[in-house]
């Protein structure tokens, strides 16, 4: 394979600047590309307008398009040769990524207010997504007058991420996983009525439901965090498919002060084969479901969303909430039993809380085995109602899906619907293994 190295770019992105101080663009522009959820991406320009803009990939590096079992568009990186580990992939130039940074610089001036008022709410990270947001929609306006033109219309129009949903897929997901996809929806409403205050975006742009959500949705499942804390996001990088914990054999690099992107393999790829990197935890499928908009099938274990209502800075030492997983296996992790068993003493004013407490921070094992043992019932008990009360949720969420869909509401008129029930039967199969596993403990 050819080492990738950087090139002089042909990217010249600052050409076409002095158009932002116009307030006259042709209102065809914005048909230019259709972002309505059935239109079609073209991907046949892409890879050609990507090697103009300096490029380079391996020999057999693709992008290939598709389509899931139940139709919906799909398109990712592949491979057509074997690849060694720690082959070099693709090597994309900085001046063609689209920073959160470089937008704020580009647009910032005529941002300022509506970037205060979104910092009430958000952090840094945030707030380099919205200047991203703000540049895919200015780079819309400009139609196939824009040098990313080839590059927008690759993307998709279809997404399955949490602000993408509707009322209806809310009440198809259980309360935890509906609450992460809302929230996601609320960052884009957010987003949304910041443009208000924002001076360089035609009216018609922001007011427009389908352009805004478009943005709203390749910002937030294609972007990915840089090594300075910045957001990227990177033509033809953002193609690569997320692997699970054991999936993945590529990953993104930024080892040089240019902040070029590099993607290496981890391992050997046969010829065929998606290329795959990490997008985040594949412990918590639902967090990946409301950000990414797909279900992760290889996640060993998913958070086990036993809630507690203040939960104290002990607690929060122990692995609360993120670190308390069920597995697939039907196992539990031992955060579960170290939070719900001191969470029970601190109930029953039991004077071994603070002894368990002491074990756990000098790492006494042999103390804090025997307090498990010795207080089993206690912990037992709390698990099983908790496990019983989430099957049931699941159970009655699909009884009435099914009820709905016998009496109008046809899954031809709801494409999501398929993902989120694949969805709920995981994390009921998950909690029902470990329901078992229980059953088996408390026998």
């Amino acid at each position: 394979l050819p080492v990738l190295l950087p090139v002089a770019s042909a990217f010249q992105p600052l050409h076409y600047l002095r158009s932002y101080k116009t307030t006259s663009l042709c209102s065809s522009l914005t048909s230019t590309i259709d972002v309505s959820e059935n239109a079609q991406r073209d991907l046949t320009p892409l890879m050609q307008w990507a090697v103009n803009c300096g490029l380079q990939t391996s020999d057999g590096f693709d992008i290939r398009q598709s389509s899931d079992e139940n139709g919906i568009d799909d398109a990712s990186a592949i491979t057509n040769q074997d690849l060694p580990r720690d082959s070099p992939i693709l090597y994309v130039p900085a001046e063609v990524m689209m920073t959160g940074e470089k937008a704020r610089q580009e647009l910032g001036s005529g941002a300022s207010n509506a970037e205060q008022m979104l910092s009430g709410f958000y952090g840094p990270e945030e707030i380099s997504k919205f200047y991203i947001f703000l540049k895919l929609l200015r780079e819309f306006e400009l139609g196939d007058a824009s040098p990313y033109f080839p590059f927008l219309n690759s993307l998709p129009r279809f997404f399955s991420n949490g602000a993408s949903m509707t009322d209806f897929c809310y009440g198809c997901l259980p309360p935890y996983a509906a609450g992460l996809a809302l929230a996601d929806k609320t960052r884009m409403k957010l987003f949304v009525q910041a443009l208000e205050d924002v001076s360089f975006l035609q009216r018609e742009t922001k007011s427009n439901e389908d352009i805004t959500k478009w943005a709203f949705a390749v910002v937030n499942t294609r972007c990915t965090e840089l090594p300075s804390g910045d957001v990227a996001l990177t033509p033809t990088a953002d193609y690569f498919n997320h692997g699970g914990q054991y999936e993945a054999n590529a990953y993104l690099s930024y080892p040089d002060e240019q902040g070029n992107c590099y993607a290496y393999s981890n391992q050997d790829v046969p010829a065929g084969a998606p290329l795959l990197i990490s997008y985040g935890d594949s412990t918590n499928p639902s967090k990946l479901l409301a950000r990414y908009g797909f279900l992760d099938e290889s996640s060993p274990a998913t958070y086990c969303k036993y809630i507690i209502d203040g939960p104290s800075e002990e607690m929060k030492f122990m692995g609360y909430p993120d670190k308390m997983l069920f597995f697939t296996d039907g196992g539990i992790s031992q955060e579960v039993w170290d939070v719900v068993l001191y969470e029970q003493l601190d109930k029953n004013n039991s004077p071994q809380k603070q002894e368990f407490y002491q074990a756990f921070m000098t790492g006494d094992e042999a103390s804090k085995q025997r307090l498990h043992e010795e207080n089993f019932s206690l912990t037992l008990q709390p698990l099983e109602s908790h496990l019983d009360f989430l099957v049931n949720e699941l159970d009655e969420l699909e009884i009435g899906i099914e009820t709905q869909l016998k009496y109008g509401s046809h899954a031809h008129r709801h494409p999501r619907l398929p993902l989120l029930r694949k969805h709920n039967t995981f994390v009921k199969t998950i909690l029902e293994s470990v329901q078992n596993n229980l059953n088996s403990m408390g026998r």
